[in-house]
């Protein structure tokens, strides 16, 4: 990982932490929007290739389509609430253009997301590029500054291992 993605922690002599265990079989869901397609496609790509690498196998993901980055939230949320996946990554683009409806749709998807996951305790991944050029977006779909869908998918595993380590309410 780049020094700005995640890193290695040196705990405190004493502390202990509690890091999410491999489990196999997990099953992922994955919400891309269609708008901006070409950048979508890629972070697609990069998620997918991201999952394999972790051992989960193409059958074991649902890949859903959606028109946005605004209807993201509400699939995703969906998804983690009906059940039967283990995380759910939320992939999409929204690159700024002259009005104010970029800053809308952003905060709207990353509030909405965040949502999803706290509402149903199923980790929800943010994969959604914000640019403010397209270029900008492109580097960050396999581009110079790597691939964001497969740092959500990366993420998305973890929390979900992770949250099956930690203990359940009782």
């Amino acid at each position: 990982m780049s020094e700005q993605g995640p890193g290695e922690i040196q705990l405190p002599v004493g502390c202990r932490a509690i890091t999410g265990q491999a489990f196999a079989g997990l099953d992922i869901a994955i919400v891309a929007s269609r708008y901006n397609a070409r950048v979508v496609e890629r972070l697609l790509a990069g998620a997918v290739e991201e999952l394999e690498s972790r051992g989960i196998t193409r059958d074991a993901l649902t890949i859903v389509l959606v028109p946005g980055a605004w209807e993201l939230p509400y699939v995703c949320r969906r998804l983690a609430e009906v059940g039967g996946h283990h995380a759910v990554v939320a992939l999409g683009c929204v690159v700024r253009g002259e009005t104010p409806h970029f800053d809308y749709v952003c905060a709207e998807a990353a509030r909405g997301i965040t949502d999803a996951a706290a509402a149903t305790g199923v980790p929800v991944a943010f994969g959604v590029v914000t640019a403010n050029t397209l270029e900008q977006a492109e580097a960050r779909s396999g581009g110079a500054h790597g691939n964001k869908g497969n740092e959500a998918a990366d993420a998305a595993v973890e929390m979900a291992e992770l949250m099956r380590t930690l203990p359940r309410r009782r």
